[in-house]
C-alpha cells in the first residue's frame, strides 16, 4: 500500500482524491500497488464530505508521518506551496503538482532537489490540464531538437473569444458568461491579461530547450482590448482571433517567446479550436509538427494528469526520472526585433496617403457594414510597427498575424 497526502482540497485537489478513489482498481494494476489518500490538507473543514475524516490543518502531521510516500500539491501560489513542496522533497518524498506558478518560478531548483534526493518532482497537470504535453517533451520527443511551440494554452480566453465570434457579443458580456459557468474567476486578470498562458509557455520552453526561460522575460498581452469589430474584420479576411503562447528558435540560434492575440488563418487547425479546449503544436527538427488537443482545464481532466504523475512516482520509487531543465537562464530575444505582419484598423476617413506613408504597402480588408480603414501590413519588425502606429496617430487596433 502506498499512502498519499493531498495539499489543497479545491477544484483540482478534490478531483485528484475522487480519481484515486473511483479508479482505485485500475490504478493499482498499473502502478503495481494500491494507492490510498491518507491525508488532505486544507484550512477549511468539510462536514458531510465523504473524505472529511482525512482532513488535517497542519502540514507537520503529514511531513512527520513516515507512511507518506507521495505528496500532491494543489494549493496554488508560491508561498506555502513552495515551503511545503521543498520540505517534502528534502524529506525524501516525491511530489506531484498542478501549480504552474510554482513550476514556472522554481521548476529547475525543485527538479535538482528531487534528483539529489533520488525522488521525483512531476508536474504534467501544470500545463494543458488533462492534455499530455509535459511527458512527451521529456520522453517521447527527446530525439528531436524542438524548433517551435505554438498554441492555445488558456481555456478561459478561448471560451471568451469563441463566444464573441459566434454570438457577436462584446468582451465584457462574454467574460460574464464565462464567470457564470465557472470558466473564469471573479478576478480573471491571470487569464484575460495572458499571465496564465505566459507561465505555461515558459514551462514548455524551458523543457524544450533545457534551461530556465523566465516568464518575466516574455512579452505578454491579453485579450481585453479585442472588440467584436476586430473579430468581424478578421472573419471577413479568413482569420480567427486566438490568444497564443509561442516560443521558437531563429535560424541564427536566438530564442524567442511571446503571448498575445493573433489572427490565425482558417486553414490553421488552431482556428477550429473552440470553447475551453486547448491545442498545442510542437515542431521538432525530425518529427515536424505534432499537435496535442483536449480540455485544458476542469476538475477531473486536470486531476487525471495529476494521478498519472502519482502512478509514475509509485512505479519509479527509488529512481529519479530524468528531466533536463537547468537553472542556467535562457536569454530571450527582445520582442521588438521580431518580424511579422499586422492587422490594423484606422478611422474610415483616414487618408490613404497617410497609411502608405506610415505602413508602406498594405492589403485592404473589407467587412460588410463596417466603415473603418482596415488592412494587413507587409512583414515588419515590432519596433517598426510601433513607430508606424505612433506616426499615424489614429490607430484603433493592431493585431499580429500568426
Amino acid at each position: 500500500m502506498v499512502h498519499v497526502a493531498v495539499l489543497g482540497y479545491g477544484t483540482i485537489g478534490s478531483g485528484a482524491v475522487q480519481v484515486l478513489a473511483r479508479n482505485a482498481g485500475s490504478i493499482a494494476a498499473r502502478s503495481g500497488s494500491p494507492i490510498e489518500v491518507k491525508y488532505i490538507l486544507d484550512l477549511r473543514d468539510f462536514p458531510g464530505d465523504e473524505f472529511e475524516d482525512k482532513i488535517v490543518h497542519d502540514f507537520d502531521i503529514i511531513n512527520n508521518d513516515p507512511d507518506i510516500s507521495v505528496i500532491v500539491e494543489c494549493m496554488g501560489g508560491t508561498g506555502a506551496a513552495y515551503t511545503f513542496v521543498k520540505a517534502a522533497l528534502e524529506s525524501g518524498r516525491s511530489v506531484v503538482t498542478s501549480n504552474k506558478e510554482l513550476v514556472a518560478m522554481y521548476g529547475p531548483q525543485l527538479i535538482a532537489l528531487a534528483r539529489e534526493k533520488n525522488v521525483n518532482f512531476l508536474f504534467e497537470a501544470s500545463v494543458g490540464g488533462g492534455i499530455p504535453i509535459i511527458r512527451p517533451l521529456i520522453s517521447s520527443l527527446t530525439a528531436d531538437v524542438i524548433e517551435k511551440i505554438n498554441g492555445i494554452l488558456n481555456g478561459t480566453t478561448n471560451y471568451i473569444l469563441t463566444k464573441m465570434e459566434e454570438e457577436g457579443i462584446d468582451f465584457g458580456t462574454a467574460l460574464s458568461q464565462a464567470q457564470a459557468l465557472g470558466y473564469a474567476e471573479l478576478h480573471p486578470e491571470a487569464d484575460v491579461e495572458g499571465y496564465d498562458a505566459c507561465r505555461k509557455i515558459a514551462i514548455l520552453s524551458s523543457l524544450a530547450w533545457g534551461s530556465q526561460v523566465d516568464y518575466r522575460d516574455i512579452h505578454t498581452e491579453g485579450i481585453t482590448k479585442i472588440t467584436e469589430d476586430d473579430i468581424r474584420y478578421a472573419n471577413a479576411a479568413g482569420y480567427k482571433i486566438r490568444l497564443l503562447g509561442s516560443s521558437w528558435k531563429t535560424e541564427s540560434g536566438e530564442y524567442c517567446a511571446m503571448v498575445a492575440p493573433f489572427l490565425v488563418s482558417n486553414e490553421n487547425p488552431l482556428a477550429g479550436v473552440k470553447d475551453v479546449f486547448n491545442a498545442i503544436f510542437v515542431r521538432g527538427n525530425m518529427v515536424d509538427d505534432t499537435m496535442f488537443y483536449g480540455k485544458g482545464a476542469g476538475s477531473l481532466p486536470t486531476a487525471s494528469a495529476v494521478v498519472a504523475d502519482v502512478v509514475d512516482c509509485v512505479i519509479n520509487q527509488g529512481r529519479n526520472i530524468r528531466i533536463h531543465w537547468d537553472e542556467k537562464k535562457c536569454q530571450i530575444k527582445d520582442h521588438l526585433e521580431y518580424e511579422r505582419r499586422f492587422f490594423v484598423r484606422m478611422p474610415g476617413d483616414t487618408d490613404d496617403s497617410l497609411i502608405a506613408q506610415c505602413f508602406g504597402s498594405t492589403q485592404a480588408v473589407a467587412a460588410e457594414g463596417m466603415n473603418d480603414k482596415a488592412f494587413i501590413t507587409d512583414i515588419m519588425k515590432e519596433k517598426e510597427f510601433e513607430a508606424a502606429c505612433a506616426k499615424a496617430g489614429t490607430v484603433i487596433s493592431g493585431i499580429r498575424l500568426d
